[in-house]
Protein backbone atom coordinates (compact mmCIF):
# COMPACT_ATOMS: atom_id res chain seq x y z
CA UNK A 1 0.00 0.00 0.00
CA UNK A 2 3.07 2.22 -0.68
CA UNK A 3 1.05 4.72 -3.06
CA UNK A 4 -1.37 5.81 0.10
CA UNK A 5 1.65 7.16 1.25
CA UNK A 6 1.89 9.80 -1.37
CA UNK A 7 0.01 13.21 -1.20
CA UNK A 8 -3.37 13.21 -2.57
CA UNK A 9 -3.02 15.05 -5.39
CA UNK A 10 0.19 12.53 -6.04
CA UNK A 11 -2.49 10.02 -6.48
CA UNK A 12 -4.45 9.24 -9.90
CA UNK A 13 -7.80 8.95 -9.77
CA UNK A 14 -8.69 5.06 -10.01
CA UNK A 15 -10.69 3.50 -13.00
CA UNK A 16 -13.44 0.93 -12.46
CA UNK A 17 -12.99 -2.25 -14.56
CA UNK A 18 -15.46 -2.51 -17.14
CA UNK A 19 -17.01 -5.63 -19.65
CA UNK A 20 -15.15 -5.51 -22.84
CA UNK A 21 -17.50 -2.66 -24.96
CA UNK A 22 -17.59 -5.60 -27.79
CA UNK A 23 -18.67 -8.07 -24.88
CA UNK A 24 -21.69 -5.65 -23.28
CA UNK A 25 -22.74 -5.00 -26.24
CA UNK A 26 -24.31 -7.92 -26.69
CA UNK A 27 -25.77 -8.58 -23.01
CA UNK A 28 -27.73 -6.77 -20.44
CA UNK A 29 -25.02 -7.17 -17.49
CA UNK A 30 -24.02 -4.63 -15.60
CA UNK A 31 -20.85 -2.40 -17.71
CA UNK A 32 -18.56 -1.44 -14.77
CA UNK A 33 -17.31 -4.64 -12.22
CA UNK A 34 -16.63 -1.79 -8.90
CA UNK A 35 -13.73 -0.99 -7.18
CA UNK A 36 -11.94 -3.82 -5.31
CA UNK A 37 -11.61 -3.26 -1.62
CA UNK A 38 -7.46 -2.16 -1.99
CA UNK A 39 -8.51 0.39 -4.85
CA UNK A 40 -11.63 2.02 -2.71
CA UNK A 41 -8.76 2.63 -0.34
CA UNK A 42 -5.95 3.61 -2.57
CA UNK A 43 -9.58 6.45 -4.24
CA UNK A 44 -10.23 7.06 -0.52
CA UNK A 45 -7.12 8.06 0.37
CA UNK A 46 -7.12 11.94 -3.00
CA UNK A 47 -9.61 12.77 -0.16
CA UNK A 48 -8.31 16.05 1.19
CA UNK A 49 -10.90 16.00 4.00
CA UNK A 50 -11.15 19.93 3.34
CA UNK A 51 -13.00 21.99 6.21
CA UNK A 52 -15.13 23.79 4.52
CA UNK A 53 -16.23 20.41 2.93
CA UNK A 54 -17.69 21.96 -0.82
CA UNK A 55 -18.72 18.38 -1.99
CA UNK A 56 -21.41 18.19 0.94
CA UNK A 57 -23.18 21.69 -0.35
CA UNK A 58 -22.76 19.89 -3.58
CA UNK A 59 -25.19 17.05 -2.55
CA UNK A 60 -28.97 17.47 -3.14
CA UNK A 61 -29.20 14.85 0.02
CA UNK A 62 -26.41 16.18 2.46
CA UNK A 63 -23.96 13.13 2.96
CA UNK A 64 -21.58 13.70 4.79
CA UNK A 65 -19.19 12.78 2.19
CA UNK A 66 -15.28 13.21 3.48
CA UNK A 67 -16.72 11.08 6.95
CA UNK A 68 -17.40 8.03 4.70
CA UNK A 69 -14.44 8.32 2.29
CA UNK A 70 -12.34 8.69 5.69
CA UNK A 71 -13.62 5.82 7.12
CA UNK A 72 -12.86 3.67 3.71
CA UNK A 73 -9.20 5.05 3.78
CA UNK A 74 -9.16 3.54 7.01
CA UNK A 75 -10.73 0.24 6.03
CA UNK A 76 -13.84 0.45 7.87
CA UNK A 77 -16.73 -0.13 5.49
CA UNK A 78 -19.04 -1.17 7.36
CA UNK A 79 -18.60 2.00 9.44
CA UNK A 80 -18.08 3.85 6.06
CA UNK A 81 -21.59 2.70 4.68
CA UNK A 82 -23.31 2.97 8.26
CA UNK A 83 -21.96 7.23 7.46
CA UNK A 84 -23.76 6.97 4.14
CA UNK A 85 -27.12 5.89 5.12
CA UNK A 86 -27.91 8.10 7.93
CA UNK A 87 -29.01 10.62 4.65
CA UNK A 88 -29.12 8.65 1.85
CA UNK A 89 -30.94 5.19 1.91
CA UNK A 90 -30.49 4.61 -1.62
CA UNK A 91 -27.03 4.84 -2.02
CA UNK A 92 -26.46 1.49 -4.60
CA UNK A 93 -28.74 3.03 -6.73
CA UNK A 94 -26.76 6.44 -6.58
CA UNK A 95 -23.11 5.31 -6.88
CA UNK A 96 -24.22 4.57 -10.28
CA UNK A 97 -26.48 6.21 -11.51
CA UNK A 98 -26.03 9.86 -10.04
CA UNK A 99 -24.63 12.99 -12.21
CA UNK A 100 -21.61 13.09 -9.81
CA UNK A 101 -19.54 14.98 -12.23
CA UNK A 102 -21.87 17.97 -11.97
CA UNK A 103 -22.42 17.86 -8.18
CA UNK A 104 -20.01 17.30 -5.42
CA UNK A 105 -17.80 16.36 -7.90
CA UNK A 106 -17.54 19.27 -10.05
CA UNK A 107 -16.82 21.40 -6.34
CA UNK A 108 -13.94 18.98 -5.31
CA UNK A 109 -10.76 21.01 -4.26
CA UNK A 110 -8.74 18.16 -5.97
CA UNK A 111 -10.12 19.84 -9.35
CA UNK A 112 -7.92 22.53 -9.16
CA UNK A 113 -5.18 20.81 -10.45
CA UNK A 114 -6.53 17.24 -10.80
CA UNK A 115 -8.89 14.77 -11.08
CA UNK A 116 -11.66 14.87 -8.64
CA UNK A 117 -12.44 11.85 -6.07
CA UNK A 118 -14.44 9.68 -7.33
CA UNK A 119 -17.18 10.10 -4.73
CA UNK A 120 -19.44 8.26 -6.85
CA UNK A 121 -17.59 4.87 -7.47
CA UNK A 122 -16.81 4.80 -3.48
CA UNK A 123 -20.42 5.29 -2.83
CA UNK A 124 -21.13 1.95 -4.95
CA UNK A 125 -18.07 0.78 -3.35
CA UNK A 126 -19.13 0.81 0.58
CA UNK A 127 -23.20 0.11 -0.90
CA UNK A 128 -22.13 -3.12 -2.88
CA UNK A 129 -19.54 -4.21 0.09
CA UNK A 130 -22.49 -4.29 2.56
CA UNK A 131 -25.06 -5.94 0.06
CA UNK A 132 -22.35 -8.86 -1.14
CA UNK A 133 -21.45 -9.32 2.78
CA UNK A 134 -24.59 -10.10 4.26
CA UNK A 135 -24.08 -7.59 6.55
CA UNK A 136 -26.94 -5.13 6.02
CA UNK A 137 -28.05 -3.21 8.85
CA UNK A 138 -31.12 -1.44 9.32
CA UNK A 139 -31.45 2.21 10.21
CA UNK A 140 -33.19 2.71 13.63
CA UNK A 141 -36.65 3.89 13.76
CA UNK A 142 -38.02 6.90 16.23
CA UNK A 143 -40.54 5.80 18.73
CA UNK A 144 -44.00 5.87 17.06
CA UNK A 145 -45.84 9.28 16.63
CA UNK A 146 -49.60 7.95 15.64
CA UNK A 147 -49.08 9.89 12.72
CA UNK A 148 -49.87 8.13 9.17
CA UNK A 149 -47.94 9.32 5.74
CA UNK A 150 -49.75 8.40 2.51
CA UNK A 151 -46.60 8.12 -0.28
CA UNK A 152 -47.87 8.43 -4.10
CA UNK A 153 -45.21 6.98 -6.17
CA UNK A 154 -42.49 4.71 -5.14
CA UNK A 155 -39.80 6.72 -7.67
CA UNK A 156 -36.80 8.35 -5.79
CA UNK A 157 -38.28 10.80 -4.10
CA UNK A 158 -40.91 8.41 -2.24
CA UNK A 159 -38.65 6.25 -1.60
CA UNK A 160 -36.50 9.32 -0.24
CA UNK A 161 -39.33 10.81 1.77
CA UNK A 162 -40.87 7.38 2.88
CA UNK A 163 -37.62 6.59 5.02
CA UNK A 164 -37.19 9.89 6.58
CA UNK A 165 -41.08 10.11 7.52
CA UNK A 166 -40.08 6.43 9.06
CA UNK A 167 -37.05 7.19 10.54
CA UNK A 168 -38.83 10.11 12.50
CA UNK A 169 -41.57 7.61 13.99
CA UNK A 170 -44.65 7.98 11.37
CA UNK A 171 -46.35 5.80 10.27
CA UNK A 172 -45.79 5.36 5.85
CA UNK A 173 -47.49 3.64 3.17
CA UNK A 174 -45.99 3.85 -0.52
CA UNK A 175 -48.82 3.23 -2.81
CA UNK A 176 -47.08 2.42 -6.53
CA UNK A 177 -49.64 2.09 -9.81
CA UNK A 178 -47.13 -0.47 -11.18
CA UNK A 179 -46.84 -4.03 -9.99
CA UNK A 180 -43.01 -3.18 -9.03
CA UNK A 181 -41.54 -0.67 -6.69
CA UNK A 182 -38.68 1.68 -7.92
CA UNK A 183 -40.16 4.14 -10.21
CA UNK A 184 -37.89 5.25 -13.02
CA UNK A 185 -35.08 2.92 -11.29
CA UNK A 186 -37.08 0.10 -12.67
CA UNK A 187 -38.79 1.00 -15.89
CA UNK A 188 -36.48 3.55 -17.21
CA UNK A 189 -32.82 2.58 -16.49
CA UNK A 190 -31.62 -0.50 -17.73
CA UNK A 191 -30.38 -3.15 -16.44
CA UNK A 192 -26.77 -3.13 -17.74
CA UNK A 193 -26.45 0.87 -15.93
CA UNK A 194 -28.44 -0.58 -13.02
CA UNK A 195 -29.57 -4.52 -12.25
CA UNK A 196 -32.89 -4.52 -10.62
CA UNK A 197 -32.23 -6.94 -7.86
CA UNK A 198 -30.27 -3.72 -6.44
CA UNK A 199 -33.10 -1.67 -6.48
CA UNK A 200 -35.29 -4.66 -4.69
CA UNK A 201 -32.66 -5.14 -2.14
CA UNK A 202 -32.35 -1.18 -0.96
CA UNK A 203 -36.22 -0.68 -1.59
CA UNK A 204 -36.50 -4.01 0.89
CA UNK A 205 -34.51 -1.92 3.40
CA UNK A 206 -37.85 0.35 3.79
CA UNK A 207 -39.76 -2.64 4.49
CA UNK A 208 -37.95 -3.85 7.29
CA UNK A 209 -38.24 -0.08 9.16
CA UNK A 210 -41.99 -0.69 8.63
CA UNK A 211 -42.51 1.28 5.57
CA UNK A 212 -45.70 -0.45 3.79
CA UNK A 213 -45.97 -0.80 0.08
CA UNK A 214 -48.58 -1.07 -1.65
CA UNK A 215 -48.16 -1.93 -5.64
CA UNK A 216 -50.96 -1.79 -8.40
CA UNK A 217 -52.89 0.85 -6.52
CA UNK A 218 -53.24 3.71 -8.56
CA UNK A 219 -54.00 7.01 -6.71
CA UNK A 220 -56.53 9.48 -8.87
CA UNK A 221 -58.80 6.01 -9.95
CA UNK A 222 -58.49 2.88 -6.98
CA UNK A 223 -58.51 5.91 -4.21
CA UNK A 224 -58.72 10.08 -4.31
CA UNK A 225 -56.29 11.93 -2.11
CA UNK A 226 -59.77 13.03 -0.13
CA UNK A 227 -60.30 9.48 -0.37
CA UNK A 228 -56.66 8.74 1.27
CA UNK A 229 -57.68 11.57 4.04
CA UNK A 230 -60.65 9.81 5.25
CA UNK A 231 -58.68 6.62 5.64
CA UNK A 232 -57.29 8.33 8.36
CA UNK A 233 -54.02 9.39 6.69
CA UNK A 234 -52.75 12.80 8.08
CA UNK A 235 -50.50 13.70 5.01
CA UNK A 236 -49.79 12.61 2.06
CA UNK A 237 -46.71 13.22 -0.73
CA UNK A 238 -46.78 13.28 -4.04
CA UNK A 239 -43.88 11.91 -6.22
CA UNK A 240 -45.77 11.15 -9.64
CA UNK A 241 -43.00 11.91 -11.52
CA UNK A 242 -42.74 13.12 -15.02
CA UNK A 243 -44.51 10.21 -17.17
CA UNK A 244 -46.42 11.63 -19.65
CA UNK A 245 -43.73 11.03 -23.19
CA UNK A 246 -43.56 14.50 -25.69
CA UNK A 247 -43.47 13.77 -29.14
CA UNK A 248 -41.75 15.12 -32.32
CA UNK A 249 -45.47 15.53 -33.97
CA UNK A 250 -44.52 15.09 -37.44
CA UNK A 251 -45.48 13.44 -40.58
CA UNK A 252 -45.60 9.77 -39.94
CA UNK A 253 -45.15 9.39 -36.24
CA UNK A 254 -48.19 6.76 -36.13
CA UNK A 255 -45.71 3.81 -37.86
CA UNK A 256 -45.30 1.02 -36.15
CA UNK A 257 -41.78 0.81 -34.72
CA UNK A 258 -41.87 4.20 -33.74
CA UNK A 259 -41.82 4.19 -29.76
CA UNK A 260 -41.85 7.03 -26.97
CA UNK A 261 -38.54 6.08 -24.70
CA UNK A 262 -41.06 5.49 -22.10
CA UNK A 263 -42.27 2.76 -23.91
CA UNK A 264 -39.53 0.63 -25.23
CA UNK A 265 -37.87 1.24 -21.64
CA UNK A 266 -40.51 -0.07 -20.09
CA UNK A 267 -41.20 -2.64 -22.36
CA UNK A 268 -37.31 -3.74 -22.15
CA UNK A 269 -36.54 -3.31 -18.17
CA UNK A 270 -39.70 -3.92 -16.16
CA UNK A 271 -41.40 -6.24 -18.53
CA UNK A 272 -38.50 -7.95 -19.33
CA UNK A 273 -38.90 -8.40 -23.54
CA UNK A 274 -35.28 -9.04 -23.82
CA UNK A 275 -35.24 -12.49 -22.50
CA UNK A 276 -38.53 -13.34 -24.90
CA UNK A 277 -40.56 -15.77 -24.71
CA UNK A 278 -39.13 -16.58 -21.16
CA UNK A 279 -41.11 -13.68 -20.53
CA UNK A 280 -44.37 -12.42 -22.48
CA UNK A 281 -43.95 -9.08 -23.53
CA UNK A 282 -42.47 -8.77 -27.47
CA UNK A 283 -40.36 -6.28 -28.94
CA UNK A 284 -40.29 -5.80 -32.67
CA UNK A 285 -37.07 -7.07 -34.39
CA UNK A 286 -34.74 -4.76 -36.19
CA UNK A 287 -32.29 -4.11 -37.90
CA UNK A 288 -31.58 0.52 -38.17
CA UNK A 289 -32.54 2.03 -35.12
CA UNK A 290 -32.47 5.54 -33.99
CA UNK A 291 -33.05 7.57 -31.05
CA UNK A 292 -33.98 11.04 -31.07
CA UNK A 293 -32.63 13.16 -28.05
CA UNK A 294 -29.28 13.55 -26.29
CA UNK A 295 -30.37 13.02 -22.84
CA UNK A 296 -29.68 10.13 -20.39
CA UNK A 297 -32.83 8.49 -21.62
CA UNK A 298 -31.59 8.68 -25.26
CA UNK A 299 -28.26 6.98 -24.53
CA UNK A 300 -30.75 3.74 -22.46
CA UNK A 301 -32.56 3.74 -25.41
CA UNK A 302 -29.79 3.09 -28.24
CA UNK A 303 -27.69 1.11 -26.13
CA UNK A 304 -30.33 -0.75 -25.23
CA UNK A 305 -30.99 -1.12 -28.81
CA UNK A 306 -27.10 -2.56 -29.62
CA UNK A 307 -27.80 -4.85 -27.12
CA UNK A 308 -31.44 -6.16 -28.72
CA UNK A 309 -29.51 -7.11 -32.13
CA UNK A 310 -29.49 -3.84 -33.90
CA UNK A 311 -26.81 -3.92 -36.69
CA UNK A 312 -26.41 0.22 -36.43
CA UNK A 313 -27.79 2.14 -33.51
CA UNK A 314 -27.66 5.65 -34.12
CA UNK A 315 -28.44 9.36 -32.41
CA UNK A 316 -30.02 11.88 -33.83
CA UNK A 317 -29.63 15.16 -31.84
CA UNK A 318 -30.10 18.36 -32.68
CA UNK A 319 -27.75 20.54 -30.99
CA UNK A 320 -23.66 19.79 -30.63
CA UNK A 321 -22.25 17.56 -28.49
CA UNK A 322 -21.14 19.89 -26.64
CA UNK A 323 -24.92 21.04 -25.73
CA UNK A 324 -25.81 16.85 -24.81
CA UNK A 325 -27.29 16.93 -21.33
CA UNK A 326 -26.44 13.38 -20.90
CA UNK A 327 -23.48 11.86 -18.70
CA UNK A 328 -20.08 11.96 -20.08
CA UNK A 329 -19.57 8.80 -19.06
CA UNK A 330 -22.42 7.61 -20.94
CA UNK A 331 -21.86 8.76 -24.14
CA UNK A 332 -18.46 7.52 -23.89
CA UNK A 333 -19.87 4.25 -22.86
CA UNK A 334 -21.93 4.52 -26.28
CA UNK A 335 -18.97 5.22 -28.25
CA UNK A 336 -16.74 2.35 -27.30
CA UNK A 337 -19.90 0.02 -27.75
CA UNK A 338 -20.42 1.42 -31.56
CA UNK A 339 -23.34 4.04 -31.19
CA UNK A 340 -23.24 6.09 -34.08
CA UNK A 341 -23.68 9.84 -33.59
CA UNK A 342 -25.77 12.66 -35.84
CA UNK A 343 -25.25 16.13 -34.67
CA UNK A 344 -27.10 19.38 -35.78
CA UNK A 345 -30.12 17.38 -37.36
CA UNK A 346 -34.02 17.53 -36.76
CA UNK A 347 -36.55 15.03 -38.15
CA UNK A 348 -39.12 16.35 -40.16
CA UNK A 349 -41.08 13.19 -41.65
CA UNK A 350 -41.29 9.38 -41.15
CA UNK A 351 -41.45 7.10 -44.30
CA UNK A 352 -43.58 3.84 -43.96
CA UNK A 353 -43.46 0.59 -46.31
CA UNK A 354 -46.54 -1.11 -47.27
CA UNK A 355 -47.00 -2.84 -44.30
CA UNK A 356 -47.09 0.59 -42.34
CA UNK A 357 -43.78 0.00 -41.09
CA UNK A 358 -41.38 2.64 -40.75
CA UNK A 359 -38.53 2.43 -43.24
CA UNK A 360 -36.70 6.10 -42.77
CA UNK A 361 -36.60 9.17 -41.52
CA UNK A 362 -36.38 12.41 -43.46
CA UNK A 363 -33.88 15.13 -41.73
CA UNK A 364 -33.39 18.39 -41.48
CA UNK A 365 -29.85 20.18 -40.39
CA UNK A 366 -29.36 22.37 -38.20
CA UNK A 367 -26.93 25.55 -37.08
CA UNK A 368 -26.58 27.01 -33.72
CA UNK A 369 -27.70 30.49 -32.96
CA UNK A 370 -28.23 32.13 -29.61
CA UNK A 371 -28.68 30.70 -26.18
CA UNK A 372 -32.21 30.05 -25.49
CA UNK A 373 -34.38 29.39 -22.05
CA UNK A 374 -32.34 26.40 -21.05
CA UNK A 375 -28.76 28.48 -21.61
CA UNK A 376 -27.81 26.28 -24.52
CA UNK A 377 -27.72 27.57 -28.31
CA UNK A 378 -30.80 27.25 -30.07
CA UNK A 379 -30.63 25.18 -33.37
CA UNK A 380 -32.20 26.75 -36.49
CA UNK A 381 -32.82 25.23 -39.80
CA UNK A 382 -30.75 25.15 -42.97
CA UNK A 383 -33.00 25.77 -45.56
CA UNK A 384 -32.77 22.62 -47.85
CA UNK A 385 -30.41 20.80 -46.37
CA UNK A 386 -32.94 17.69 -46.08
CA UNK A 387 -31.50 14.26 -46.30
CA UNK A 388 -32.97 10.31 -45.35
CA UNK A 389 -31.69 7.87 -43.15
CA UNK A 390 -32.95 4.18 -43.24
CA UNK A 391 -34.41 2.95 -40.13
CA UNK A 392 -36.80 -0.16 -39.10
CA UNK A 393 -36.93 1.01 -35.13
CA UNK A 394 -37.28 4.91 -34.27
CA UNK A 395 -37.20 5.85 -30.40
CA UNK A 396 -38.12 8.87 -29.04
CA UNK A 397 -36.52 10.32 -26.19
CA UNK A 398 -37.05 14.48 -26.10
CA UNK A 399 -38.33 14.49 -22.81
CA UNK A 400 -41.44 13.88 -20.44
CA UNK A 401 -43.94 15.77 -18.95
CA UNK A 402 -45.67 15.87 -15.48
CA UNK A 403 -48.07 12.86 -14.77
CA UNK A 404 -51.28 14.38 -15.14
CA UNK A 405 -53.71 11.60 -13.20
CA UNK A 406 -54.22 12.71 -9.99
CA UNK A 407 -54.52 16.48 -10.92
CA UNK A 408 -57.44 15.94 -13.36
CA UNK A 409 -58.99 14.42 -10.37
CA UNK A 410 -58.08 16.96 -7.53
CA UNK A 411 -59.22 19.97 -8.94
CA UNK A 412 -58.12 21.88 -5.40
CA UNK A 413 -54.43 21.19 -6.75
CA UNK A 414 -52.87 24.62 -8.33
CA UNK A 415 -50.64 23.07 -11.57
CA UNK A 416 -48.70 25.43 -14.00
CA UNK A 417 -49.70 25.46 -17.81
CA UNK A 418 -47.50 22.18 -18.39
CA UNK A 419 -49.33 20.66 -16.12
CA UNK A 420 -46.50 20.38 -13.10
CA UNK A 421 -48.00 20.71 -9.27
CA UNK A 422 -47.36 24.05 -8.07
CA UNK A 423 -45.65 24.55 -4.33
CA UNK A 424 -44.66 27.13 -1.92
CA UNK A 425 -40.95 26.34 -2.14
CA UNK A 426 -38.40 23.66 -1.32
CA UNK A 427 -40.88 22.67 1.11
CA UNK A 428 -43.15 21.64 -1.04
CA UNK A 429 -46.74 22.52 0.33
CA UNK A 430 -49.18 22.58 -2.06
CA UNK A 431 -52.79 24.13 -2.58
CA UNK A 432 -54.35 21.48 -0.96
CA UNK A 433 -53.89 21.26 2.78
CA UNK A 434 -52.53 18.42 4.15
CA UNK A 435 -51.04 17.50 0.26
CA UNK A 436 -46.98 17.90 -0.52
CA UNK A 437 -45.59 17.42 -3.72
CA UNK A 438 -42.14 17.07 -4.48
CA UNK A 439 -39.73 15.30 -7.52
CA UNK A 440 -40.02 15.52 -10.95
CA UNK A 441 -44.14 16.15 -10.55
CA UNK A 442 -42.92 19.69 -10.00
CA UNK A 443 -39.97 20.47 -11.27
CA UNK A 444 -40.39 18.51 -14.22
CA UNK A 445 -38.26 15.73 -15.85
CA UNK A 446 -34.66 15.86 -13.80
CA UNK A 447 -32.10 13.62 -11.73
CA UNK A 448 -32.65 10.58 -9.28
CA UNK A 449 -30.45 12.47 -6.89
CA UNK A 450 -32.74 16.07 -7.30
CA UNK A 451 -35.64 13.93 -7.08
CA UNK A 452 -34.21 12.75 -3.56
CA UNK A 453 -33.13 15.74 -2.31
CA UNK A 454 -36.71 16.98 -2.46
CA UNK A 455 -38.40 14.36 -1.16
CA UNK A 456 -35.62 14.82 2.27
CA UNK A 457 -37.20 19.02 2.24
CA UNK A 458 -40.95 17.85 1.99
CA UNK A 459 -40.29 15.11 4.72
CA UNK A 460 -38.91 17.65 7.31
CA UNK A 461 -41.80 20.00 6.04
CA UNK A 462 -43.96 16.82 6.80
CA UNK A 463 -42.84 16.21 10.36
CA UNK A 464 -43.08 19.77 11.28
CA UNK A 465 -47.08 19.97 9.77
CA UNK A 466 -47.88 17.21 11.83
CA UNK A 467 -46.91 18.34 14.57
CA UNK A 468 -48.01 21.81 14.86
CA UNK A 469 -50.96 21.40 11.85
CA UNK A 470 -50.07 24.79 10.86
CA UNK A 471 -50.56 25.59 6.82
CA UNK A 472 -49.98 28.82 5.76
CA UNK A 473 -48.51 28.56 2.10
CA UNK A 474 -48.69 31.21 -0.98
CA UNK A 475 -49.15 29.23 -3.64
CA UNK A 476 -48.92 31.35 -6.87
CA UNK A 477 -51.54 31.51 -9.55
CA UNK A 478 -51.67 29.09 -12.65
CA UNK A 479 -49.33 30.08 -15.27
Amino acid sequence: MAEQRKKPGEIPRQKMPEQDPKVRAKNFNEVPFGYSPETAMIEANRCLQCVKQPCVAGCPVEIDIPGFIKLIAEGKFQESINKMKEKNILPAICGRVCPQEDQCEIVCVLTKKFEPVAIGRLERFVADYERESGTVEIPSVAPPTGKKVAIVGSGPTGLTAAFDLAKMGHKVTIFEALHETGGVLVYGIPEFRLPKAIVRAEVDVLRKMGVEIKVDHIIGKIFTLTDLFKRGYDAIYLGTGAGLPYFLNIPGENYIGIYSANEFLTRINLMRAFDFPNYDTPVLKFKKAVVFGGGNVAMDSVRTSLRLGAETATILYRRSRKEMPARIEEVEHGEEEGVKFEFLVAPTRFFGDENGHVKAVECLRMELGEPDSSGRRRPIPIPGSEFVTECDLAVVAIGNGANPLIQKETPELKTNKWGNILTDGPAGRTSMKGVFAGGDIVIGAATVILAMGAGRNSARAIDEYLKTGEWNVNIPDKN
